[in-house]
């Protein structure tokens, strides 16, 4: 594995994301002196926090899967995740509702998911479920080991014996062929496949090696943190602070400055703090532009679509609601054809619901609810733009709550007390490429060594990191994302670390 080259006693990670602090702990874990700069208010990036007249909303992702990569990076520094952070494991971790009017409570333990597959369809397809269960543990175990917590130099490393297994086990198929080789029923295929709109492809068109997110979300456990999706950033930014990280906040970073092919120092619009490394974790674009060059490709990045999100608090809830809800419509190929292909909001949408006061109250006001709509969207590359979604969007509001009122949840619209409307105008403005908060797709192209690397040719003491780069979107891939950009700078996971002091006595600082 390639590593920078000089000193990197000083290193400046720019972002307080997962994926930044996710590298600030694991480089102080290896000695390293760390500052962090952000352009906020507080920790996060896109897993942030508004309030919403006493709702406290989250503004980034509201599921938690694989809580051990969290404890991973508490472990860096000598520090637990039990003392920074509480989650609950959720039961069921998802609520699947379908057209029908049939409903589907999904388990990540395999004897009560068997059973409801059971009650819900067949005993064939709950033998079916074992089978998948296995096979999925198995991609995972294979994957996770060598082709996503892995740093790659060259496509090349992809030739291994393990790429063999991996199309043995059938990775290199098509997610959804290889799942319906165990899953006959349509419905129950909608559940162990959707997980491949966050990497960006219709299911039909996802690389099975993909499944792995359905093993994350509906066999690894669901967790939810108390006070929210943001304690999460919040804690780890504790732990990296009470291991003698600085964190600037509201310091929006202008310019690096170079002597020849080495960052010397950070330019923000508050401070220059001069540095031996930096760490990059901004989405692709503004990292590229502070660096001044950008890799060369043959075909432009593709994105992956966007999202419109309703965050509503209301003076009622629904009981057929649970913590995560999947509501999904008669539609299922059409829908993606419309997001990936034709360009326009989804005609009869699924919808993630989610309704974290289902397992925290605290996050609204006594007697109170808030639910959080996910209604997938295309992108601002070949969907309607930003001009047109501020046309949009009222009415995409009304079309929304009038569905979810059609679907059961009869008196939405009169219940909601305070709401807030994010489209693609907002992840825009926020800096995300194409309006899409899932950055770039994780078509064949744009995966594993074929994404855009962590290193970039031409400068010589900086790594990104970040759902844009290895190994790619969600949480989990995000604190690897970040541990990778720090083995980048210290050496290989695991190595051997520098002592603390004699870091700190090297650059003359101060814990």
């Amino acid at each position: 594995m390639r590593t920078l080259h000089g000193p990197t006693d000083h290193v400046v990670v720019v972002g307080a994301g997962l994926a930044g602090l996710s590298a600030a702990l694991h480089l102080l874990g290896a000695g390293r002196r760390v500052t962090l700069v952000e352009r906020a208010g507080q920790p996060g990036g896109r897993a942030g926090r508004g309030d919403l007249g006493g709702y406290r909303i989250d503004t980034g992702p509201t599921v938690l899967t694989m809580p051990h990569l969290v404890e991973e990076a508490f472990a860096a520094v000598g520090a637990r995740m039990a003392d920074h952070l509480r989650l609950t494991e959720l039961h069921p971790a998802y609520r699947a509702r379908f057209a029908d009017g049939s409903r589907l409570d999904v388990h990540t333990r395999p004897a009560p998911m068997e059973e409801e597959i059971r009650r819900f369809a067949s005993d064939r397809e709950a033998a079916g479920y074992r089978r998948l269960r296995t096979w999925l543990e198995k991609l995972y175990a294979l994957q996770m080991r060598r082709f996503i917590d892995t740093n790659f130099d060259s496509p090349l490393a992809l030739l291994t014996p393990d790429l063999a297994r991996l199309a043995a086990l059938g990775g290199l198929g098509r997610m959804d062929a290889q799942v319906g080789r165990f899953i006959a029923d349509e419905r129950l295929r909608r559940v162990f496949t959707f997980q491949a709109l966050y990497a960006g492809v219709p299911p039909a068109r996802a690389l099975a090696a993909y499944a792995v997110i359905a093993h994350m979300d509906t066999m690894a456990g669901v967790h939810f943190p108390h006070g929210g999706m943001h304690a999460l950033p919040r804690a780890l930014a504790e732990a990296a602070t009470a291991a003698g990280a600085e964190i600037h906040y509201h310091h929006t970073v202008e310019a690096l400055e170079r002597a020849g092919e080495r960052i010397t120092a950070v330019r923000t619009d508050h401070a220059r703090i001069p540095c031996d490394a930096v760490v990059l974790t901004p989405d692709l674009p503004t990292a590229y532009r502070l660096l001044g060059r950008a890799p060369r490709r043959v075909v432009p990045l593709r994105h992956s679509p966007s999202a419109v999100v309703l965050h509503a608090g209301t003076d009622r809830t629904w009981p057929g609601l649970g913590h995560h809800t999947l509501s999904f419509g008669h539609a299922w190929h059409t829908t993606f054809d419309e997001l990936t292909r034709l360009g326009r909001p989804m005609s009869d949408p699924s919808l993630l619901i989610s309704r974290p006061t289902a397992t925290d109250p605290s996050l609204a006001p006594p007697g109170r609810h808030l639910h959080y709509v996910l209604a997938p969207c295309p992108n601002t590359d070949f969907g309607p733009g930003t001009r047109e979604w501020t046309a949009l969007a009222p009415a995409y509001r009304d079309h929304l709550l009038r569905v979810l009122e059609q679907r059961g949840l009869d008196g939405l619209g009169a219940a909601v007390e305070a709401e807030a409307l994010v489209t693609p105008v907002d992840w825009t403005a926020q800096g995300h490429a194409a309006g899409s908060p899932f950055s770039a797709a994780h078509t064949f192209a744009q995966t594993g060594p074929f994404r855009p690397r962590n290193l970039v040719r031409g400068t010589a003491n900086a790594v990104l990191a970040g759902c844009g780069t290895t190994p790619g979107v969600g949480i989990p891939t995000v604190l690897i994302s970040g541990k990778l950009a720090a083995a980048r700078v210290t050496g290989l996971p695991g190595g051997p670390a520098r002592p603390r002091r004699a870091a700190a006595a090297t650059t003359g600082g101060t814990r």
